[in-house]
Order: structure tokens, then sequence, then C-alpha cells
């Protein structure tokens, strides 16, 4: 998860783009923020799939093959 500080600065530059603008310097801060964020939030989705099974209603495994064969990479 993101630091808490670099969240709030995200959103205050947000704020701040809409109401009268960033310099150049504070765009490139934002854009490398928001790379940051998003590769951190990829990187937990990623990591909550790889750990999930899916079961159908009557309690079958229906895990997609792929999915499969990453758990297993992982445990091995």
């Amino acid at each position: 998860m993101l630091p808490k500080e670099k969240i709030d600065r995200i959103n205050e530059l947000s704020r701040k783009s809409k109401s009268v603008g960033l310099t150049d310097a504070e765009k490139e801060e934002q854009q490398q923020l928001r790379k940051e964020y998003l590769q951190t939030f990829r990187s937990s989705v990623k990591n909550t799939l790889q750990n999930v099974t899916i079961l159908d209603p009557k309690g079958n495994d229906v895990t997609p093959e792929k999915l499969k064969k990453i758990k297993n990479k992982r445990l091995h």
C-alpha cells in the first residue's frame, strides 16, 4: 500500500490542477506518483487473485487453469 503522505500529495496535486494549474515540476511529480500508485494497486490485485479459489454454487473448484498454474509455481 502506498504511504498516506503520497496519497495525500496525489490528491493535493489533483485539486491544485483543477483550480490554479500545476507547474511543469508538479506535473512530473504527479505523473510519477500516479505511476507508483498504479504499480502498487496492480501488485495488490495480482497478489489477491493468486490467493483466490473460485467455487461454483455446488462447491466445485472452477478456478481458471492459468490461475491454478500461477498458484502452483508460487508453492514450489
